[in-house]
């Protein structure tokens, strides 16, 4: 199943997508929540009633003159006003690498537990313009990766039984401000404002049960759920980055084991990846310098257009905007 939110009449709506159409809610039942919060609260009552709905539709014996082409409606994110987000930290490839580039070893401490951090909430969104302020732009990355919807309420969730808490997976583009990051991250606290900006999602939440042909055993010594899913990342028509969602060594299952020690996680908690490996400028950046320093840097400008696709999860579209204004908190620290 895939799940749908959009803008209409001022407020997010929830559908589901069947061939390129989206049908609301209430087509499948009158009496499913209209929005992906509430379906989520009630998740383990309104996910079978929607799965009975979708198969009518697709069989034919349910139908409706009530669908929108996708192609016609504002999409928002998946899952618009989630609680919480988090950004894990999965593939080791991706880590190897940007250490390697630091000139660094391989930390140890990557292959002993999972790690995230949390970014702003409140700054989701969906396909569409990235609005940028001036700080954004020095060396603005992209980061191709996939993120999870926790679909019911859970503390202290064993790996073993973490799949079950959640909802689907969708695109995630966890947009980074390096200048800012770099900067803050000398303080060994953050990433902050390197992230609190923008971080999108989408176009659309798809189901565990439209991915189990795609499921693959887990990488060894670790537990839970994998999907074999092509990622690929295009700036301006041009392919940028390539990967594998199945690459992941630690788990969605296992991110979600520490993410829940002691603490409560609700339903609609978006859990992101991680930055696959080669999926950002800045990992791409160091292994062109390594292998040439006279390699020119990349990194995302006003007017861009970044194209995310994964398999089954569809294509999410961001274009970057510059805010009109000057203001910089770069050009605003103090010096002794």
């Amino acid at each position: 199943m895939k799940l749908v939110s959009y803008l209409k009449e001022g407020h997010d709506q929830l559908g589901i997508l069947i061939n390129d159409i989206v049908y609301d809610m209430e087509v499948l039942h009158p009496d499913l929540p209209g929005n992906s919060g509430m379906f989520l609260n009630y998740w383990e009552d309104s996910f079978p009633v929607a799965q009975a709905g979708e198969l009518l539709l697709k069989e034919g014996e349910r139908t409706s003159n009530k669908g929108i082409p996708v192609n016609e409606l504002q999409l928002l994110a998946p899952v618009p006003f989630p609680p919480s987000c988090r950004d894990g930290y999965a593939f080791r490839q991706h880590v190897a690498a940007a250490r390697k580039n630091r000139k660094v070893e391989m930390i140890p401490e990557f292959d002993q537990y999972p790690v995230f951090y949390f970014t702003n909430h409140h700054s989701i969104q969906g396909p569409g313009d990235v609005r940028c302020m001036p700080d954004h732009l020095e060396k603005l990355d992209f980061e191709l990766e996939a993120a999870i919807v926790i679909a019911k309420h859970g503390r202290n969730i064993p790996a073993k039984e973490a799949d079950e808490y959640i909802a689907g997976l969708m695109i995630m583009n966890d947009l980074s401000a390096r200048q800012l990051q770099m900067e803050e991250m000398l303080l060994n606290l953050g990433p902050a404002k390197g992230k609190d900006f923008s971080t999108a999602t989408g176009p659309w939440l798809v189901t565990l049960d439209d991915l189990e042909e795609f499921e693959i055993p887990p990488k060894e010594n670790h537990a839970g759920k994998n999907w074999k899913l092509n990622m690929k990342c295009w700036v301006n028509g041009i392919l940028v980055s390539e990967g594998n969602l199945g690459d992941m060594d630690w788990t969605f299952a296992e991110i979600i084991e520490r993410a829940s020690y002691g603490v409560d996680l609700y339903p609609g908690d978006v859990i992101g990846s991680g930055t696959v490996g080669s999926g950002c400028f800045l990992e791409l950046n160091g292994t062109g310098k390594l292998k040439d320093a006279a390699y020119e840097e990349q990194w995302l400008k006003n007017g861009d257009t970044v194209e995310m696709e994964i398999e089954v999860l569809g294509r999410l579209t961001n274009t970057i905007v510059a805010e009109e204004t000057e203001w910089s908190i770069l050009k605003r620290k103090k010096h002794s």
